[in-house]
């Protein structure tokens, strides 16, 4: 098995903030990341395909593909967005980056099999600062 990755970038803000609470409550959990006027991260995500690589091309997946992918499916719609009000997928969920990354796992998978038809989507990992990021395996793992 070959693992592809991609590294891309992008900058967006959120706000972490369960409207049940209060805004005490909020502000005890979340800290400054509930502040009412947002706050912003420099945002860096590495998707990683695998699969064999095609015996006429030598690719597992062509990069120029994943590239575009991630750029019209995701990139487009979140950077300099704020990720609470202008994300259409993530309208009604929490900003959490553990909420986002299943959120980008459910629209690039589907499209990473359907433009690589061998090729799976592996593994999504999401900095959200240089010390903090998360992976996901998808939910089957």
């Amino acid at each position: 098995m070959i693992y592809v990755s991609r590294k891309e970038h992008f900058n967006a803000a959120h706000k972490l903030y369960n409207p049940n609470w209060s805004e005490e409550k909020n502000t005890e959990v979340f800290g400054p990341c509930a502040n009412t006027n947002w706050h912003g991260h420099n945002f860096e995500l590495i998707v990683t395909v695998k699969g064999l690589p095609d015996p006429d091309t030598g690719f597992v997946i062509d990069l120029k593909v994943l590239s575009r992918l991630i750029k019209d499916l995701i990139l487009d719609k979140v950077d300099h967005k704020n990720l609470n009000m202008d994300v259409d997928f993530m309208q009604g969920k929490m900003a959490s980056c553990e909420v986002f990354i299943i959120e980008i796992w459910n629209i690039l998978a589907p499209a990473i099999q359907l433009a690589a038809p061998s090729a799976r989507l592996h593994q999504l990992r999401l900095y959200e600062t240089p010390r903090n990021f998360v992976d996901y395996y998808g939910a089957e793992q």
